[in-house]
Formats: C-alpha cells, sequence, structure tokens
C-alpha cells in the first residue's frame, strides 16, 4: 500500500512528521506538503503561477508557495511516476469540527485524494493552549485505521474526517462515529495597526459549539472519544430541488 501524506500547517510541523512515521510500517511513505501554515485554505488550486517543488529529505517533498489541494493535486497527477493508493491528511494542530470542514486545508487535502480516485482520510488533533499536544496518539489513531483499510476498505467515494482528543492514548473512550455539527457565527474581525500605522485586520476566533449535542463531532470529543465522521463531495440539497423547482416555474418570461 503505497501512502501520500499532505497537511495544511506545512512540511515541518510536528503532525506531520508523526503521521508520517506511524504509517511507514503498512507501505511506502510519500510526503508532499505546503512549504508554510496554509491553514484556512479550503479547497484552493493555484492556478495563476507555475508550482515549484522541493525534495527536502528522502520521499518529502515540499511545494513552494502550494496549497494543501496543489500537493495533493501534483503528487498524484504527474509528479509521480507510480499511483498512490490512499490518502492520508494530518496530523492537523486543531479541531476540524462541524463548519471548519468548509475552510479546513487538512480536510481540502484529502478531498482532492478523493477526487482523483483514492481513499482518503483527515486526521486532526483538537489541542488547545492548555492543553498538552499528544500528536502520539492522533498517529497511533491514523495507524488503526489506515491499517483496518486493506481488508475491510470503505467505499471510495467516502472522505473520514477524523478528530482526536488531545489525551494520552490510554485515556481515549473509543471511537465513536458522527455526523458534523455546527458553530456559533465566528467572532468579530480584530482591528489593528501595523508598524506603519495603518489599519489592518485579524479574521476573528471561531465560533464555539452551536449544534453540539450527543451524535455530535463536537459531543464526542467533548466526551473524549474520536469523532469518525464519513463526508462526502456532493453539496446538493436534494430535500430542495421539487420546492426549487416549483419556484422557477413562476417566472414570467
Amino acid at each position: 500500500m503505497k501512502i501520500l501524506v499532505s497537511n495544511d500547517d506545512g512540511h515541518q510541523a510536528e503532525g506531520l512528521r508523526a503521521l508520517a512515521e506511524s504509517l511507514k510500517d503498512l507501505g511506502p511513505v510519500t510526503v508532499m506538503a505546503p512549504d508554510r501554515n496554509r491553514s484556512g485554505a479550503s479547497n484552493s488550486l493555484t492556478l495563476d503561477v507555475p508550482l515549484r517543488v522541493l525534495e527536502t529529505a528522502p520521499n518529502m517533498y515540499c511545494v513552494l508557495g502550494g496549497t494543501p489541494t496543489d500537493c495533493v493535486h501534483l503528487a498524484i497527477s504527474g509528479f509521480f511516476k507510480y499511483r498512490h493508493d490512499i490518502v492520508v491528511s494530518g496530523i492537523n494542530d486543531g479541531a476540524n469540527l462541524g463548519d471548519d470542514v468548509l475552510y479546513s486545508g487538512t480536510v481540502a487535502a484529502a478531498m482532492e485524494g478523493r477526487f482523483l480516485g483514492l481513499p482518503t482520510l483527515a486526521v486532526s488533533l483538537c489541542t488547545s493552549e492548555a492543553s498538552g499536544h499528544h500528536f502520539a496518539t492522533a498517529a497511533r489513531v491514523a495507524r488503526m485505521l489506515v491499517g483496518q483499510l486493506p481488508e475491510h476498505p470503505l467505499e471510495r467515494a467516502m472522505i473520514l474526517n477524523v478528530n482526536v482528543p488531545d489525551l494520552p492514548f490510554a485515556q481515549l473512550r473509543g471511537f465513536q462515529t458522527t455526523r458534523l455539527g455546527r458553530r456559533h457565527p465566528s467572532e468579530q474581525a480584530i482591528e489593528a495597526r501595523d508598524p506603519r500605522n495603518r489599519v489592518v485586520y485579524w479574521i476573528g476566533p471561531a465560533g464555539a459549539g452551536a449544534d453540539a449535542g450527543e451524535g455530535t463531532d463536537f459531543h464526542a470529543v467533548a466526551q473524549g472519544f474520536v469523532s469518525v465522521t464519513p463526508l462526502q463531495i456532493d453539496l446538493t440539497r436534494y430535500s430542495a430541488l421539487d420546492t426549487v423547482q416549483g419556484w422557477l416555474a413562476k417566472l414570467h418570461d
């Protein structure tokens, strides 16, 4: 099993190294990641300038100025002369719960693998300023999940979004299959001044969980469980098709 590892925290991130190390006994591991932190890049592709790839160590590559989606796209669509079997993205330094998946470069890297026909996982460690940053825990969880896929494969259209509580492995309470919850709106943008006294803005912190009850990814992580949420790319709201059809029928020429 040839494994492609990517992330959005950059090629020097602790979580990326822990993930690649944990998977190497399952098969050849290749890393292709951004040259710097690209958190929040979502599914963006770089189309206005060419991309350069730098090999920083054996089987470890970074894309200069690239996004997570760039990295996975290049790796699968021609940079390597062989075909990977799975894409594993992470380990993200922070949660990707609920609405986060719309912005997450970690999840986007997994989605790009799915676009290109491979099974994929996105793995995040739900860290905070006061937590222990137990990347070894998340790496062990990723190893368990990826190790099960050869004998028990899932449908290729599925992306697994995995969120791991920031705890020692022995303190995890197990695994739960969850749905995405929902956050409150993000906090207000933060106004500041640059060194030339010009006004600049920082995007405000993400909102707290709003839909965070039992069955959601928020609830599972809060209770000490690994949250595993199956995602799909099709965003069609099928229940609204008839409603929109009726609405369009009322248009007048």
